[in-house]
C-alpha cells in the first residue's frame, strides 16, 4: 500500500492501470480517514449536538423528534457532517496529490503555497456560519409571523439546515484560493476580473441565494463576505497572482 500511494513526479509515465491503482489507493485512504472520523464525532455526540444548539435563541434549545428511530438517525447523520468537516482537509489534500503530477516542479511550487490556505480560511468560513449567518437567519425565521403558528423545532431540520449552511460557508471561503490558482496559472487575468466585476456580482448574487437560508437577511449576510472575499482575491492576485513571478508558470518546463 505505501508504494502505491508513493508522491508521483511529473516525469513519471505511468498507465491507465497505475492511475487506477493510485486512485484507489487514495480512495481506500480518504474512506478509512473518514470512518475513523465518524467514529469520533459519534463517541462525542453529545458534545457535537450541544455545540450545533449553539446559535439557537434562548428557550429555543429543546429539539423535538418523531418517531422511535428518529433520536438514533439524527445523531448519526450530525456525526456524519462532523465526520466530513474533520476529514475534509485530508480529503482534499488526496485529491490534491492525485492531480499535482500533472503540474511541472514551477507550478507546483506556486500551487502548493496556496493549498495550505485551505484550512485557514474554511474554519474561517465555518466561524463566520456559526457566531454570524446562523443566529442573524434563526432569529429572523422563527419570529417572522410567530403569532400566528405554533412553531416548534424538529431536530432533523435544524441540525440538517446547521450543517449545510456550516459547510457552504466554509467552502465559499474558498473564492480567494481559486482566483489566485487561477491567475498565478495564467488562465486568468486581473484586468479580466476587474473589468467583469458587474457580471462577477451578479453570479455572488445568484451563490448567496442558492445557499442554505431562504430568507433575504441570511442572502444579504452571506453575500457580504462574497463581495468582500471576491474584492480581497482580486487585491491579491495583483500582488501574487500574475504568471511569472516567483519562477511562476510562464517559464516552460524541461518538456516543453
Amino acid at each position: 500500500m505505501a508504494r502505491r500511494v508513493r508522491a508521483v513526479s511529473h516525469e513519471d509515465r505511468l498507465t491507465l492501470v497505475e492511475h487506477l491503482d493510485e486512485l484507489r489507493s487514495r480512495l481506500i485512504v480518504c474512506l478509512g480517514v473518514l470512518g475513523v472520523a465518524l467514529a469520533l464525532c459519534f463517541w462525542q455526540n453529545h458534545l457535537l449536538l450541544e455545540v450545533a444548539q449553539g446559535p439557537l435563541p434562548d428557550g429555543r434549545d429543546q429539539l423535538i423528534t418523531f418517531g422511535v428511530t428518529e433520536p438514533f438517525t439524527t445523531t448519526l447523520t450530525v456525526a456524519a457532517y462532523g465526520a466530513i468537516v474533520l476529514s475534509l482537509p485530508i480529503v482534499l489534500w488526496q485529491l490534491y496529490a492525485y492531480v499535482l503530477p500533472a503540474f511541472s516542479e514551477a507550478e507546483r511550487r506556486l500551487i502548493l503555497p496556496i493549498l495550505l490556505l485551505f484550512p485557514v480560511l474554511f474554519l474561517a468560513g465555518i466561524a463566520f456560519a456559526y457566531f454570524v449567518v446562523m443566529p442573524a437567519a434563526l432569529n429572523f425565521l422563527l419570529d417572522f409571523n410567530s403569532g400566528q403558528f405554533n412553531i416548534q423545532l424538529r431536530a432533523r431540520d435544524y441540525y440538517s439546515f446547521f450543517s449545510m449552511t456550516e459547510i457552504a460557508c466554509g467552502l465559499i471561503f474558498q473564492l480567494p484560493l481559486a482566483i489566485i490558482a487561477v491567475t498565478r496559472l495564467g488562465i486568468v487575468r486581473v484586468e479580466q476580473l476587474t473589468q467583469n466585476r458587474r457580471y462577477a456580482y451578479l453570479v455572488i448574487s445568484i451563490v448567496a441565494a442558492a445557499l442554505p437560508g431562504v430568507d433575504p437577511v441570511t442572502m444579504l449576510i452571506e453575500m457580504v463576505p462574497l463581495l468582500v472575499l471576491y474584492e480581497l482575491s482580486i487585491l491579491l492576485a495583483r500582488v501574487l497572482g500574475r504568471p511569472g513571478h516567483s519562477g511562476g508558470v510562464a517559464q516552460p518546463s524541461p518538456q516543453e
